[in-house]
C-alpha cells in the first residue's frame, strides 16, 4: 500500500501519458522481422524515441534508475515538458523513475506516430521512410508499391488511408537482468523485498503506460517472477489482448522449459523465448558447455509446439485458480534468436531454417550514431577495431565474462589507476554489489573498498608468485560498468562531462568499419546492400564455435595453473560437444547455406581438427580461488 500511495503522489506527472497509450492499442504487428537488443545501461536507452515509429521494436535497461531519471530531464527540456525531479530521498524513487521515464517515451512517441502519419508521401517523408524500409517481401511494402504505381487518384487515396493506418510504431520493450536484484536501505533499516532493484523496476514497468513487452535475463529469479502476477496488465482482456508480455531471454531449450513452467505456474503466460548465444554477444556472454546455436535452434524447432502445449495447460489450471479466464489453445508464442548475426543470408537462414518469427541485431548498430548513443572518440575507436581490441575480459563484479573494448576510455582509467597504485573506483551507484567478504552489508568488486582490503590479503593467502600475480590482476580487472556503461550518454549530453565510458561491444564489432545511417543498417539486414568490410569474416556458426574453442583454451589454462578447479570432466565434456556441434553442422543440407558454403565447410573441418588435437589437462586440478 505504501508503494502505491508513493506512486499516487506523482500521477500528475503521468497522467499524459495514460491517454497517449491507449492511441496505439492496436494489434496490429509491424512488418520488421528484427529488433534492436538492450545494449548496456546507455547505449539504447532512448532508442525506441529514434526507431519507434519506423515500426522498429528496442530495447532499454531498466538497471540504473539514476540515468533514466538524467534522460528524462534530458528528453523534457528538449520536448519543451514539463519537468519534476523525482529525488532518491522519494518513497519508490526506483519505481517512480521507472514510470515516469517510460511515460515520457510513451507520450513522445505517440506524439511521433501522429505526425508521421500525416506526412506526406514525398521523398524523404517519414512515412517514406517508414515504407522504404520495411522487408521487400512484406505483404504491406507490396501495397506501397502498388500505391507508387498506380494513377487512379482514388485508388492512390484509398491505398494512402490504409497505410497510415497501418504504420504502427515498435515497441518500447524494457530488459531486468534478474540476478541484479540488490537489497536497498533507508536510514540504515533494510527495505522490504519490494524495494529491491529488480521488484522495484518490474513495478515501475508494469505501473507505466506503455504496451510492449519486458525482457527477464540471466536467469530464474523465483521472488521477481512471483510478483508479476501481481499486477493486471500481464494478463489478457476480455479480448485476450495484454498491455504488457513476458519475453525469456534463454541460452538453451531446457532453460526455456524450466523458466517458462514456473511463470505458467503462477499464472503468467511467456509471449516469446529469445535465444541468445552464449558467448557470440554482446555485454554479458554465459558460457554453456558447449553448446551453440544450430543445435539449440534445431531441437526448439522440434519441440516447441508440445512446449506450449505443456505450458497452456499448467497456465490454464493457474489463471482459473486466479478467478481469470484463459481459452481452450495455448496464446501466441514468438521464437526469437540473437548473437552474433552478421550477413542478410544468416538472417535468412534463421527465419526461413530454423522457423523463428524474428531476428535481433545489436552490435553493428553501434556504428548507426543517430540510433544509438555513442560518443564521437568511441565511435572512432570502434571504428578501427580489431580482433585483439575486443575481448573477453573479467570486467565485470558480477564474476560472468564481458566482452570489453580494450582501448575505451574506462579500461584507460582503471589501467592507469592500477599503475598508480589506487586501484578500484569509488562506488557511485552500487547496483552490482554482491560480496560480503570484508563488510557485512554487500560491496561491490569493482570497488575502491573491496579491492584495498583484497590486495592487502592476498599474500596471507599463501599463494606462489606466478599464480600471486594472476590472482592479483584478477582481483584489478574488475571496473565500474554500472557506471562507465552510462558514459556513452552522459558524457556528450553534458550530465557526466568527467564520465570515462566503457563499451561492450560483441566481437562481431570487427566486421563493420564505416558509418551508417538507419536506413543502411537496414537494407543491409534486409540484404538489399552490404556493409560488411571483412569479406574473410566467418559464418556466424562458425565463428561461434571459434569462440568456444578460445574460451575452452582459456579455462584449460586456468586449470593448469591452479588459478580455477573445474568438476571432473567438464572440459571433456565441453569438448565432446563442440565436436557434436560439427558433426550436426557437417550435417546441414548444403543449399541452405546460401553464401561461402564451401568456406562454411572447409571452416568447419578445421574447427574440428583444432578441437579434437586441444590437450585438456587435469581438469580435476586444485583450485586456489
Amino acid at each position: 500500500m505504501q508503494v502505491l500511495q508513493g506512486f499516487r503522489r506523482n500521477t500528475l506527472i503521468f497522467q499524459a501519458g495514460i491517454v497517449a497509450s491507449n492511441m496505439l492499442s492496436s494489434v496490429l504487428r509491424s512488418a520488421h522481422t528484427f529488433h534492436i537488443p538492450v545494449m548496456g545501461t546507455g547505449f539504447t536507452i532512448d532508442t525506441p524515441l529514434r526507431v519507434a515509429k519506423y515500426g522498429i521494436s528496442s530495447v532499454i535497461s531498466l538497471v540504473d534508475d539514476l540515468l533514466l531519471e538524467q534522460m528524462r530531464k534530458y528528453h523534457c527540456e528538449k520536448a519543451g515538458e514539463p519537468y519534476e525531479e523525482i529525488t532518491g530521498q522519494e518513497d519508490d524513487a526506483r519505481a517512480l523513475r521507472v514510470t515516469a521515464y517510460l511515460n515520457l517515451l510513451d507520450r513522445l512517441i505517440v506524439r511521433q506516430v501522429r505526425e508521421l502519419q500525416a506526412a506526406p508521401f514525398t521523398p524523404a517523408s517519414d512515412i517514406t521512410r517508414y515504407y522504404e524500409m520495411l522487408p521487400d517481401d512484406a505483404p504491406i511494402k507490396q501495397d506501397y508499391l502498388a500505391m507508387l504505381a498506380t494513377a487512379d487518384a482514388g485508388e492512390k487515396a484509398g491505398l494512402q488511408k490504409m497505410l497510415r493506418e497501418h504504420a504502427v510504431p515498435g515497441a518500447i520493450d524494457v530488459n531486468i537482468m534478474t540476478k541484479l536484484d540488490r537489497i536497498n536501505y533507508r536510514h540504515g533499516q533494510e527495505l522490504g523485498p519490494e524495494f529491491s532493484d529488480a521488484m522495484a523496476a518490474l513495478r515501475g514497468y508494469a505501473l507505466s503506460t506503455v504496451r510492449s513487452s519486458i525482457i527477464l535475463s540471466a536467469g530464474i529469479n523465483k521472488r521477481l517472477y512471483s510478483y508479476i502476477a501481481s499486477f493486471d496488465d500481464f494478463f489478457p482482456d476480455p479480448d485476450g489482448i495484454s498491455k504488457k508480455k513476458v519475453v525469456l531471454k534463454v541460452s538453451d531449450f531446457r532453460s526455456a522449459e524450466i523458466q517458462g513452467k514456473f511463470l505458467a505456474k503462477q499464472g503468467v503466460w511467456v509471449s516469446e523465448y529469445r535465444i541468445e548465444s552464449g558467448l557470440n554477444c554482446g555485454g554479458h556472454a554465459f558460457a554453456s558447455k558447449g553448446f551453440v546455436l544450430g543445435p539449440i535452434l534445431e531441437e526448439f524447432k522440434a519441440k516447441k509446439e508440445e512446449l506450449f502445449g505443456k505450458l497452456h495447460a499448467i497456465y490454464a489450471k493457474a489463471a482459473a485458480a486466479l478467478g481469470r479466464q484463459v481459452g481452450d489453445s495455448p496464446r501466441e508464442v514468438r521464437i526469437t534468436v540473437q548473437g552474433g548475426i552478421g550477413t542478410a543470408a544468416e538472417d535468412q537462414l534463421l527465419l526461413k531454417y530454423y522457423g523463428v518469427d524474428g531476428t535481433g541485431w545489436g552490435t553493428p548498430f553501434l556504428l548507426v550514431p543517430e540510433i544509438v548513443n555513442i560518443d564521437d572518440a568511441h565511435l572512432q575507436k570502434l571504428l578501427s577495431a580489431n580482433a585483439d581490441d575486443v575481448y573477453l575480459s573479467e570486467s565485470s563484479p558480477l564474476g560472468i565474462p564481458f566482452w570489453n573494448l580494450r582501448t575505451s576510455a574506462s579500461e584507460e582509467a582503471r589501467l592507469r589507476r592500477v599503475s598508480e597504485g589506487k586501484p578500484g573506483t569509488a562506488c557511485t551507484k552500487g547496483h552490482l554489489v554482491s560480496n560480503t567478504e570484508f563488510t557485512e552489508r554487500p560491496i561491490c568488486l569493482a570497488s575502491r573498498v573491496y579491492q584495498k582490503k583484497k590486495l592487502a590479503k592476498l599474500p596471507e593467502e599463501g599463494y606462489p608468485p606466478p599464480l600471486l600475480a594472476k590472482v592479483r590482476e584478477g582481483v584489478t580487472a574488475k571496473s565500474c560498468i554500472c557506471h562507465d556503461l552510462a558514459g556513452c550518454i552522459t558524457l556528450p549530453a553534458g550530465i557526466d562531462p568527467t564520465a570515462t565510458p566503457a563499451v561492450c561491444c560483441g566481437p562481431n564489432i570487427v566486421n563493420f568499419s564505416k558509418v551508417a545511417t538507419l536506413e543502411e543498417m537496414v537494407s543491409h539486414i534486409y540484404g538489399r546492400i552490404s556493409l560488411l568490410t571483412r569479406p574473410e569474416r566467418p559464418h556466424m556458426f562458425v565463428r561461434e564455435i571459434g569462440i568456444f574453442v578460445d574460451y575452452l583454451r582459456g579455462e584449460v589454462e586456468k586449470v593448469a595453473s591452479g588459478l580455477v578447479a573445474r568438476p571432473q570432466g567438464y572440459l571433456q565434456e565441453i569438448k565432446d560437444n563442440l565436436l557434436k556441434a560439427v558433426d550436426y553442422y557437417q550435417g546441414l543440407p548444403r543449399q541452405i547455406i546460401k553464401e561461402k558454403s564451401e568456406q562454411f565447410f572447409s571452416d568447419l573441418q578445421c574447427m574440428r581438427e583444432v578441437i579434437e588435437a586441444l590437450p585438456l589437462g587435469d581438469a580435476a586440478a586444485d583450485s586456489r580461488v
